[in-house]
């Protein structure tokens, strides 16, 4: 089912279907997994410049001699923009806390007040993509990895939808206002569920 809220076009998942982040269990693998770095807006990218400084220490010698080789970004196979990666795989941006676990080195350096950009709009908003269309229409879809498995787990024990689990960055893309309108579909899908299950 399509869903229309404002100019944005969504599919029915993104209010039905239940996620929340496991960083226990993926250990951040979709910093390092995939063929191609996280989309990006051309805005971002001077975001991404800005905050090098901050994070430089905390990028592996392979991301810093990515970077000075070819900037932050790099267009892709298929024409988009996206950050740059190591050996085919890794976001230069990511780093490693002593646990193993991967992060966002933009993201880290924002949750430890030492910037004030977080990351990429897409990576914020994972596992919602985004596609734009020539006529002003945002479209959103739920995008299904395997490695996010443990967050639809954690997502249903919690008895968190994805709309819900976003709701920072769905503000930060579209607004409160916007928000508002989602929630009220939501309720109306989620009602008009419960009584065809009557």
């Amino acid at each position: 089912m399509i869903l229309q809220v404002g100019d944005v076009i969504l599919t029915h998942e993104i209010l039905t279907e239940y996620f929340c982040c496991d960083l226990e269990a993926c250990r951040g693998a979709c910093c390092v997994e995939g063929d191609s770095g996280a989309p990006l807006q051309l805005e971002e990218v001077a975001e991404m410049e800005n905050v090098l400084d901050t994070v430089w220490p905390d990028l592996s010698a392979e991301a810093q001699s990515t970077i000075d080789r070819q900037g932050v970004a790099y267009t892709d196979s298929e024409g988009d923009l996206v950050t740059s990666i190591v050996r085919g795989r890794d976001c230069v941006f990511t780093c490693y806390g002593a646990d193993g676990c991967c992060y966002c080195a933009s993201d880290k350096a924002f949750r430890e007040g030492r910037c004030g950009w977080d990351k990429p709009i897409s990576c914020a908003l994972y596992p919602i993509r985004e596609k734009r269309f020539g006529s002003g229409l945002v479209g959103l879809q739920y995008h299904r990895w395997e490695i996010c498995r443990p967050a639809v787990d954690l997502g249903r024990k919690l008895n968190l939808k994805i709309y819900q689990f976003l709701k920072a960055p769905l503000v930060r893309r579209f607004g409160e206002a916007w928000y508002e309108e989602l929630c009220a579909v939501a309720a109306q899908l989620e009602a008009e569920a419960q009584k065809a299950a009557e």
